[in-house]
């Protein structure tokens, strides 16, 4: 998949361009539909199958104040769009005089004169253009006039709940993985480099990664069972998300202890995927008491683990 950053760095035309429009942060399983979507009509007509996005988030343009922590980082994001299907990928710069574009002035020259789109794929709940003016009618509007097709992918609902970036950040604000698992298609897994911490867990005998991870969602305090994606290879083990209570610490901390992993990883990028969260963050009297339960937590994580099948 080919991706271009920066719209002046866009070279067409592109054959029969069929084009998704939107954000897509967490990519999950509407915004699949709507790549798939996009991939199925490209091949039929011989064309590219495209995506056009931008970057950062508009409400850190908008209403930093407002702006929330991403689900997915970019590459992490390119990487799960890549896997539906698609052909090339054209992210904006997301400024202020992007936000202005007047909706006329965003179909005619984004999606006619710079990408060649013939035929366009949204949510049913997109808009674009300056405050969001430009609505779904409106593009098929548009759509008329220059002479592209406009798709629109339905809601769909899990359990009666819409899926929705939104709804899956407040499940893994909550910690509840396992059922963010069921909007995006896939576990949660978060990204980041490992950094030095206060190395309580190499004291007290379990020794932890403690990940940078400044720049996703981070799910609810508590213990989890995870898996490590490490230089192309999986490994079981335990994540801890929390202030460390029982040592006063007053800093959110991302730790995993890696069952069976020896290696020195400082200031390499992990992946880790929750599978469940197997409880709340607790403060305990002595490391002694922390010990104990860190022990019981390793054999509940491993059951659970021993359960699935990756």
């Amino acid at each position: 998949m080919k991706i271009t950053r920066g719209t002046k760095h866009f070279k067409g035309p592109l054959p029969h361009p069929v084009v998704a429009l939107g954000n897509f942060d967490g990519v999950h399983l509407g915004h699949q539909l709507i790549f798939r979507r996009v991939a199925e009509i490209a091949r039929e007509k011989q064309g590219a199958a495209m995506v056009f996005t931008f970057e950062p988030h508009p409400l850190k343009i908008l209403a930093p104040e407002k702006a929330p922590p991403l689900l997915t980082t970019f590459r992490q994001k390119m990487e799960l769009i890549e896997q539906c299907g698609i052909d090339e990928v054209v992210c904006a710069d997301f400024t202020q005089q992007f936000a202005d574009q007047r909706p006329r002035d965003f179909a005619k020259d984004i999606l006619v004169d710079l990408l060649g789109s013939k035929e366009i794929v949204v949510g049913y709940d997109y808009a674009f253009g300056r405050g969001r003016e430009g609505t779904l009618s409106y593009l098929q509007k548009m759509g008329e006039e220059f002479g592209f097709a406009v798709h629109v992918i339905e809601e769909i609902r899990i359990n009666g709940q819409r899926v929705s970036s939104s709804h899956v950040r407040e499940l893994i604000e909550d910690g509840q993985v396992e059922e963010a698992r069921q909007f995006l298609g896939r576990y949660y897994s978060i990204h980041g480099p490992v950094v030095h911490g206060y190395k309580t867990g190499q004291r007290i005998g379990f020794p932890t990664a403690n990940l940078d991870t400044s720049k996703v969602q981070i799910p609810g305090t508590g213990v989890y069972a995870v898996r490590i994606i490490h230089n192309q290879k999986e490994y079981n083990g335990a994540a801890n998300i929390g202030f460390n209570p029982t040592f006063h610490r007053d800093r959110l901390s991302v730790e995993v202890h890696i069952f069976d992993f020896h290696q020195e990883i400082y200031g390499i990028d992990l992946e880790v995927q929750f599978i469940a969260r197997i409880r709340g963050e607790k403060e305990f009297a002595n490391a002694d008491e922390l010990v104990a339960q860190i022990e019981k937590d390793i054999e509940t994580v491993k059951s659970i683990l021993a359960r699935h099948t990756f």
